[in-house]
């Protein structure tokens, strides 16, 4: 595995001084993190990069904290392998070190509505900090304002919130995109035709993500897109829209590009309709990478852009950060992708491994978001686990 570090300068998007035309904030990190993932041609125009106003913010009591995780939905792999280490390892973990006394954990089933009801209430109840996942960039914004009114700073991982106090972490969405869509041009040597299968629509990270993965396509003009569906980060979705594209679209089909998690739903479409010889994108849901590992040539390489468990542990840790007064630096903390090779997957999986496996490769914290990464990020840097107020 490796990180992705000189994808934008390899396609020639940088430009000379494009990273000056940001004041503080973005300056005050590594030059070559500013310059792979906060350049502005690779990069949603919506996301916030600014700096972050909670630079100087003081938690409004002193630990142990009650967390909030205002959750937008629980129905696909990727959310139940976020879950699970927040309660079995997160939660047990800091509870010990004494910082956090208790997380109350609701769920809107992409309802916008629901959860700023949901994150009100949790303000209401007297939470120290709340974090969302995945939701919609905007609709959040004025709950949001009123919990910082009330000293509860949000967290949004996963994706971007707008609002100009919450903190982001994610991967570079829009770089990663564009390295799965330009894998699966090269893949297919230029030309073909290639379905689109995005996420949640209106949400940041799908956007993004779809965003730099037609940018990637773009890069072959031999590259037909033929369909771009929604297969709403959920397999048993995937496959039954997938599946009713196939019926109703006949022509030749060279190449599906599919977010996380959704590709074993793809797979699934694909096996049943009969294609053969369909060059599906792969993510890091295990079950995938197991169809990957039995049929190498089904792709190149995969593109790792939401570990869930790496995801959690990264705005968790942000999180205490900020609450122990360490002070963000920029609105979003971003991370790199990691590429998976077949080799690498030879090694993580074994022969007899499941095909409908649920759970997901997660690619740790060193390669997530490590702490001397982080460090960067914040105007006093500390190890947050080894806090004493």
């Amino acid at each position: 595995m490796k990180y992705l570090k000189s994808l934008a300068l390899a396609v020639g998007f940088i430009a000379a001084g494009t990273i000056s035309v940001y004041a503080e904030g973005v300056d005050e990190i590594n030059p070559d993190v500013a310059q792979r993932l906060y350049n502005p041609d690779m990069l949603d125009p919506s996301q916030p990069v600014g700096p972050s106003p909670l630079r100087n913010f003081k938690a409004k009591n002193p630990p142990p904290w009650k967390i909030g995780y205002a959750s937008s939905y629980a129905g696909n792999t990727w959310r139940a392998n976020a879950m699970d280490p927040l309660q079995n390892e997160i939660i047990p973990k800091w509870k010990e070190l004494g910082l956090i006394s208790e997380v109350i954990v609701t769920q809107s089933n992409l309802n916008d509505s629901t959860q700023i009801q949901q994150m009100r209430q949790l303000v209401d109840q007297g939470v120290d900090a709340i974090f969302v996942c995945c939701s919609n960039p905007t609709a959040l914004n004025q709950t949001v304002q009123y919990a910082h009114d009330k000293g509860v700073p949000v967290f949004s991982m996963t994706g971007y919130l707008t609002a100009p106090t919450a903190v982001n972490s994610s991967v570079n969405y829009q770089v990663a995109g564009f390295e799965i869509g330009k894998r699966m041009a090269e893949d297919l040597g230029g030309e073909g035709n290639v379905l689109v299968v995005e996420g949640i629509p209106g949400t940041s990270g799908s956007d993004s993500q779809d965003r730099g993965v037609k940018a990637g396509l773009a890069t072959a003009p031999g590259i037909n897109i033929v369909g771009s569906i929604a297969g709403m980060w959920t397999d048993q979705v995937a496959q039954g829209e997938v599946q009713k594209w196939l019926a109703t679209h006949p022509g030749k089909l060279d190449g599906v590009v599919v977010q996380s998690a959704a590709e074993m739903g793809v797979l699934r479409a694909l096996k049943q309709s009969g294609r053969e010889g369909v060059k599906v994108a792969v993510g890091g849901e295990l079950g995938a990478l197991c169809t990957w590992r039995k049929n190498p040539n089904l792709i190149s390489a995969a593109v790792q852009t939401w570990p869930p468990a790496d995801d959690i542990n990264l705005i968790w840790r942000i999180m205490m950060r900020t609450l122990q007064g360490q002070g963000p630096k920029v609105q979003s903390i971003l991370v790199d992708p990691v590429i998976i090779t077949h080799a690498d997957v030879m090694e993580l999986l074994p022969e007899g491994c499941d095909e409908n496996a649920q759970n997901w490769y997660n690619v740790g914290q060193d390669k997530w978001g490590s702490t001397a990464y982080l460090d960067q990020f914040f105007v006093n840097p500390a190890d947050p686990t080894q806090y004493k107020p």
